[in-house]
């Protein structure tokens, strides 16, 4: 799974980085056809914008984004939205197998 962490308009620190790559670990676990994960950090006039491009094979690519006053609390509600729209997908997937 390749992963892409960019930072607008800020600065990438070690901790923010390693927070994000905390939170993109958990992802597998709900859908394991993950290929690549590009997350975006924006840092706009008085709130932080998180937004995920999850590309998985076989299907289109997902999009989540995520604002709020802090930088952490925008990335854990990215994180649980892209959490939510694989364990759809998945769903989906396994219905229609049956």
């Amino acid at each position: 799974m390749n992963t892409t962490i960019t930072c607008r308009h800020g600065d990438r620190t070690p901790a923010i980085e390693e927070y994000v790559q905390k939170k993109i670990a958990r992802l597998p676990r709900f859908y394991d056809q993950i290929s690549a994960i590009e997350v975006v950090l924006d840092h706009q006039k008085s709130s932080f914008r998180t937004e995920m491009i999850i590309s998985v094979n076989h299907g289109d690519a997902m999009v989540c984004h995520a604002d709020d006053l802090d930088l952490y609390a925008a990335i854990d509600h990215c994180t649980d939205r892209a959490v939510r729209q694989l364990s759809d997908l998945k769903s989906r997937i396994r219905d229609d197998h049956h």
